[in-house]
């Protein structure tokens, strides 16, 4: 499929509005999924560390399909991809409603929740980067919005809705509110060239291939026929001893006519039989390389110590910057702050200030004096400083406070795409982001059990939090060390070689005497 130059604007934007939504319908629930968490700790009595895997994995799993979201969205499309995700966090939503247990809810909210955002982020993304290219920081970070704007709605209305309809009720509505994710879905024309001299070309080169499977194949044909043919004989041959105890094979091929249209039956089907073996063989070695290619590729990817670095950094960020947006209003209930005197919740703020901070990050990424590995680093390390800040949080106006830096910070995922691209190259981009975000997700699901299980151990967040806060600085020094001498290699270009210079002594045209 060739697609056409991206067009920076014109049906993008409609594209980044509809992106924009989907990621708003899709992310609010699970992002402010601390506000179920409060009501699953009372309604099924389980522990802090258990009922976190709920969030943790709807938000993890996603992350972790990640190379398999990457294949559908390459195979079937970002629309495609986008309405049937649709119907799964829908599905998953309503469904969570009729949870009986919190084992119950691992597999509704958790997997089928997680697994239908992961498609659609990835369909998202992949769209937008088809029809921006000049403008493409601006586009992710207005799409990578939604999820933030969808935190902060979401956290306040499903706190109302639990109030007048009890939490089954508000999951049901969410679910119901989730299928606009289906007409967003529709407007996602995809980004194709309008010829056909693809196609045709690609077409023509496939016939020597053709040709030359299907010469091949009438030769490898009769080998396979002969195999089989040995193979049925034998089987003939133990029938007619065991019947008999007399050995007269061509009696029986001969003397009865019933005999004869079983063989000629008998031969088809094994022909058959000899076309699918060769034909999955075929397969088979067509398949091979491409897996080998994909290994190899991989290899030479953590071959590269900033992308290793990457991936770390990653994996270490989703462990410590995570549960905030998950706990913080557990958080608060452990400080002994009243609900009542939460102007706002606390996740909305997070929510907020991670739409503005995906926001400005994007716009600063566009800018070529800034270089965006050191801004995301600068997030890291700063990140780390607020959540080693927490457990000396005892109110809400600096609860408020925190929250609002964590989800200005946790606003470099709009950026994360650009630095991968800075890092790999745009060609590598698709095999490198998915492998990032699997860690990303593995990051995710562990992130907030661990923090729970610390509270369930010590019975405070202190120590959970003086852990995330390490686990952030960690791999933002790991990122700074590897990029700091390399970050720029790739762009250098080898001075020329100056010019060699010849000097000639010219002759006298005067002769010696």
């Amino acid at each position: 499929m060739e697609f056409k130059k991206p067009p920076d604007g014109g049906w993008g934007w409609v594209i980044v509005l509809a992106s924009l939504f989907t990621q708003f319908l899709c992310y609010g629930s699970p992002l402010a999924v601390g506000v179920l968490y409060v009501e699953w700790l009372d309604a099924f009595g389980e522990g802090k560390g258990k009922t976190a895997w709920v969030g943790s994995l709807a938000s993890g799993v996603g992350l972790l399909a990640s190379p398999v979201c990457s294949l559908c969205v390459s195979s079937f499309g970002a629309r495609a991809v986008t309405i049937f995700s649709g119907f799964m966090v829908a599905g998953g939503l309503m469904l969570s409603s009729f949870a009986p247990n919190i084992y119950f809810l691992f597999f509704s909210y958790g997997i089928v929740v997680g697994l239908g955002c992961g498609l659609l982020y990835t369909a998202t993304v992949t769209i937008t980067c088809q029809y921006f290219d000049s403008r493409r920081g601006l586009a992710l970070g207005l799409i990578s919005t939604g999820s933030s704007i969808g935190l902060f709605i979401y956290a306040a209305l499903q706190r109302l809705l639990i109030e007048f309809y009890g939490l089954d009720g508000c999951l049901l509505i969410v679910g119901a509110l989730a299928l606009n994710i289906l007409a967003c879905g529709s407007l996602m024309r995809p980004l194709q060239s309008s010829d056909c001299t693809l196609p045709e070309k690609i077409a023509l080169e496939k016939v020597p291939g053709r040709y030359s499977i299907y010469n091949e194949k009438e030769k490898n044909l009769e080998e396979n026929i002969n195999i089989l043919e040995k193979t049925y004989r034998g089987e003939e041959t133990c029938k007619s001893t065991l019947a008999s105890g007399d050995w007269k094979p061509e009696s029986l091929l001969h003397k009865n006519p019933t005999t004869m249209a079983h063989t000629k039956e008998t031969e088809t089907y094994k022909k058959k039989v000899a076309e699918r073996t060769y034909f999955c063989k075929q397969l088979a070695k067509r398949k091979w390389p491409l897996y080998k290619n994909y290994c190899e590729e991989t290899v030479a990817l953590f071959k590269n110590k900033v992308f290793s670095a990457l991936f770390i950094a990653i994996f270490l960020f989703d462990i410590g910057g995570f549960p905030p947006s998950l706990l913080m209003e557990d958080v608060a209930r452990s400080s002994n702050v009243k609900e009542e005197e939460f102007p706002m919740p606390l996740i909305s703020i997070i929510g907020i200030m991670t739409a503005v901070g995906k926001l400005i990050l994007g716009i600063l990424a566009d800018f070529k004096w800034i270089n965006t590995l050191y801004l995301y680093v600068a997030t890291l390390i700063i990140m780390s400083l607020a959540l080693c800040a927490i457990p000396f949080a005892k109110s809400y106006v600096t609860l408020a406070l925190l929250s609002g830096i964590l989800g200005f910070l946790t606003g470099n995922w709009s950026i994360f795409p650009y630095v991968t691209t800075k890092t790999v190259g745009i060609e590598k981009l698709a095999h490198a982001y998915g492998i990032l975000m699997f860690f990303a997700g593995l990051g995710n699901s562990l992130g907030p059990p661990i923090v729970g299980w610390f509270y369930d151990w010590t019975h405070t967040y202190d120590i959970a939090f003086y852990f995330s806060g390490f686990c952030v600085l960690l791999g933002g020094f790991i990122l700074l060390l590897a990029a700091l001498p390399s970050w720029d290699t790739c762009n250098k270009q080898l001075p020329k070689p100056a010019p060699t210079t010849f000097l000639y002594k010219v002759a006298s045209n005067s002769s010696n005497v």
